[in-house]
Formats: structure tokens, sequence, C-alpha cells
């Protein structure tokens, strides 16, 4: 189960990733009670949102993977996890080009989340 976590909270870095990687304060100074519940203050609220939520899932459900995995191997798969996944995103939905060298490399990375997960002692 904790593998499972693993990747829960990997994928909830990468939210959080890209909320951080949307906000901008400055547009907190364009928010008014008249605009606070319409599309354009939601719009402004919805990074610093998924900013909170996002990030506290993640370090729940992470917390959860260590107690049942070592500290380090967790946090390795975890880290590769989430770059694998930063990079997906970006393939797929903010349509950014990939190199075969950094196909090969992902590969190395899930490779590696496969040693770690077949190899590993647990706890």
């Amino acid at each position: 189960m904790a593998w499972i976590y693993l990747i829960i909270a990997a994928v909830f870095e990468t939210a959080w990733t890209y909320s951080v990687k949307y906000l901008n304060f400055g547009n907190f100074k364009l928010l008014s009670w008249s605009n606070f519940y319409k599309d354009s203050g939601l719009l402004i609220m919805a990074p610093l949102i998924g900013y909170i939520v996002f990030g506290i899932a993640n370090v729940y459900f992470f917390s959860l993977a260590i107690k049942q995995l070592s500290t380090a191997t967790a946090f390795a798969v975890w880290t590769a996890a989430t770059l694998a996944m930063l990079k997906l995103t970006e393939v797929l939905w903010l349509h950014q080009g990939i190199s075969w060298k950094e196909i090969f490399f992902m590969l190395l990375i899930m490779i590696g989340i496969l040693g770690l997960k077949y190899y590993a002692v647990a706890q």
C-alpha cells in the first residue's frame, strides 16, 4: 500500500508544482467583494486554493508511505515519480516538446523506481 501512497503523493506534488507556477500574488489586488464570487475571482483564487489543498494532500500521503518504507527509498521514488509526471504533464497538456534523450533518461528514472520497488527492504 505504501507504493500506492507514494504515487498518489507524487500526483499531488505535481499538481502543487503547477499551482505554484500559476500563483500570482499581484492578481490579488484585483479582487474585491463585487468580483470575489464571479469567474475572475475564482480564477485568481484557484492557484492559491490548489497550493494549499495539494500541498496538504501531498504531505499526508507521503507521510503514510514513509511509515511503511525507508525514508530514503520513499523520497527517491516520490521525487522520481514527480519528475516523470511533471514531464508527462508538460508534453500532454502544455504541448512542449520532448527529445529522445529525455525519453531515455525518463526511462532510466522509471527503471530506478521499479528497481527500488522490487529490491528495497521494507522497514
